[in-house]
């Protein structure tokens, strides 16, 4: 269904027992998001939250997407895989041929329904220009500033519109806002997005850049301006074939700029190319760490406005999952129709676990025909729009069950071997990959583990040794080994906690721990930090693909015809000037200890059931001495 604002939205969820309203003040400063982190990693996501008393005369609604079902609702289906399936039959019906007059006249229906699904700019004012502030000022808004070490207050859900200056094309992009005070912000949006593409285009004509920022609205408006959408086409044709119904824009007051009637809050203004760029950040960033701070754009204000019910939207992203994760869920469900029928019909299915925070992590199902496919499927997918941004690919057949992560790594051991099939590549990656060799481009990483035909090596399996117990003895009598886990080891997957002296020595240890013909049977080796709990697979598959760069980090020891070879992963911390990196490296994001204890005695009254402990107790100990920056030198 089309919503028509965020109270709507708010009705429809409370109605099916997926809200939460919270009476009693909350502060927007840290503790809002220590409760949300708490039920957003509750099972399934927790619920939505409505915090009714901020400080301000504007809700704060959160984790509104932050569930399966909440998605689905979001965007008016009952399964994500409906949208899939309406954008196979819509592009079907396109691609199909059309011989006869019959055929052609049967598409006008459908060319009606497109043209329903359009936008539309009307006259007058919308819902969204009821109330005008005679002096913009933001400081009106409970706007969160989430995490300690966080620059300040960030705008987490912005809908930020932009222009072509050359063409007119319209873009959507949501790019976090850091509050500088009553009436700029940053603009925090990367190389690789077309906002940023736009900022140059208007850098080069010598023009400031009109921008208009949306909050609210259809929520499904949030979704779109996540997705990766071609460059040339408008987020609210989008919006509109997902709502079935056209998306009604009205003009801003002071930009050249039009924004959805039915937002709940427009802040307008620009951006001006001419001046210098300024420090933004700190901010916790979805990947779990800090984003350090470096130079983005000033957005100037020029005019807000709100409808009289306004709530004001927000989102918190950190140590996953969080309600991101389930927006990441839709993309992946959505896309994969447009992939298959434009570049890699091969393509089965898709999956991005939640530990591989959308960037990192990727495994693809295939049919597979013939020698080398899924190497031609790693290289088609690198690129495709976002899918660029992909640091490790995973390629598996037909009827391996990607979201049953145990068997899926079961399978992925058994059908191939590190010598042979596994590919290193480099490229653009995400600007938020801190561990990437260099801002925005490092290394990529794909493996192999389809069942291998004709010409393709076979992978080798040799038997397990049967002696575990000693194994791990001999193992902890290497200098600096802590803790291993061998929960798959006789499926070939050593997990090893390592107090690191120098990468030198990992490579040194790496190759004195496979002298030792007891191990030939194991394939793939990861190295993680002594603070890291090895028998926690999702931790220790969060950590080891954010600190990887794999052309600096995964080492192929080669096998033999008898032997499977191994790869070794260094999950672990890079450190500045050691390690063979130059560049600074992020904190891992938690709440202070007095925000936790805070909300720990508030819980009572929050009336949101069971007690639920702070996420951030569990990774406490990966906290490094320094700030949202690791001081390596302490």
């Amino acid at each position: 269904m089309a919503y028509k604002g965020l109270r709507e939205f708010i009705i429809d969820l409370e109605s099916k027992n997926e809200l939460n309203r919270i009476e009693v003040e909350v502060n927007p400063v840290l503790e809002i998001t220590e409760i949300t982190d708490r039920v957003s990693k509750s099972p399934g996501g927790g619920k939505a939250l409505l915090f009714e008393n901020t400080g301000s005369d504007f809700p704060v609604l959160i984790n509104a997407m932050g569930s399966y079902e909440r998605i689905c609702m979001a965007l008016g289906v009952n399964d994500l895989d409906e949208v899939a399936s309406d954008i196979k039959q819509l592009m079907l019906s396109f691609s199909s041929p059309k011989e006869s007059l019959r055929d052609r006249l049967s598409m006008l229906p459908l060319l009606n329904q497109l043209a329903s699904w359009m936008p539309k700019v009307k006259k007058g004012r919308g819902k969204c220009q009821e109330v005008v502030l005679p002096k913009p000022d933001l400081s009106v808004f409970p706007i969160l500033h989430c995490w300690p070490r966080d620059g300040g207050r960030f705008i987490t859900l912005p809908l930020v519109h932009t222009k072509d200056p050359v063409t007119g094309i319209r873009n959507i992009g949501m790019y976090r806002m850091q509050i500088f005070d009553e009436r700029t912000t940053g603009m925090h949006w990367h190389k690789h997005k077309v906002g940023a593409r736009h900022y140059r285009e208007y850098r080069k004509a010598g023009r400031k850049m009109p921008v208009a920022v949306a909050l609210g609205g259809d929520p499904v408006y949030t979704y779109t301006a996540t997705a990766p959408l071609p460059d040339n086409m408008d987020e609210y044709m989008l919006a509109g074939f997902l709502r079935k119904r056209k998306v009604e824009l009205v003009k801003c007051l002071t930009q050249d700029l039009e924004v959805p009637s039915d937002a709940d809050i427009v802040i307008e203004g620009y951006v001006d190319p001419g001046e210098e760029l300024v420090s933004e950040g700190p901010f916790g960033d979805h990947t779990g760490y800090y984003s350090l701070a470096d130079l983005y754009p000033v957005f100037h204000v020029t005019c807000i406005s709100h409808r009289k019910d306004a709530v004001y939207p927000a989102t918190i992203v950190g140590i996953p999952p969080q309600e991101d994760a389930y927006m990441a869920k839709a993309t992946e469900r959505i896309f994969i129709t447009p992939l298959q029928l434009s570049v890699i019909p091969e393509l089965l299915d898709m999956e991005l676990p939640y530990a591989g925070v959308a960037h990192n992590l990727t495994i693809v199902k295939i049919n597979k025909d013939y020698d080398g496919q899924a190497l031609k499927v790693m290289n088609a997918l690198w690129g495709a729009g976002q899918m660029m941004l992909n640091k490790v690919l995973v390629v598996v057949d037909n009827g391996v069950e990607l979201r049953d992560y145990l068997s899926l790594v079961k399978h992925v051991l058994k059908s191939f071997s590190p010598g042979y099939d596994t590919y290193f590549s480099k490229g653009p990656l995400d600007v938020l990959d801190h561990a990437a060799a260099n801002l925005g481009y490092g290394g990529k990483m794909g493996i192999d583990a389809t069942l291998k035909t004709g010409a393709e090596e076979k992978p080798v399996k040799l038997k397990p040794n049967d002696d575990e117990e000693g194994l791990v003895v001999k193992l902890k009598e290497y200098s600096g080994i802590q803790e291993v886990n061998t929960t798959l080891l006789k499926e070939g997957l050593l997990i090893i906690s390592l107090n690191k002296k120098d990468k030198a020595y990992l490579h040194i240890l790496s190759g004195g721990i496979f002298k030792n013909d007891e191990l030939d049977w194991v394939k793939v080796l990861f190295f993680v930090d002594e603070e890291v709990d090895v028998n926690d697979l999702a931790m220790v598959t969060w950590v080891s693909a954010n600190n990887i760069d794999p052309l600096r980090d995964c080492i192929i020891i080669e096998g033999s015809p008898e032997k499977p070879g191994h790869l070794v992963i260094d999950g672990t911390r890079k450190r500045k000037g050691k390690d063979g990196f130059t560049r600074d490296w992020p904190n891992v994001i938690i709440s202070r200890d007095n925000t936790i204890t805070r909300i720990d005695e508030l819980w009572p009254s929050l009336d949101l059931g069971a007690f639920i402990p702070s996420p951030s107790l569990k990774y406490k100990n990966l906290v490094k001495h320094g700030g949202a920056e690791v001081n390596d030198k302490s």
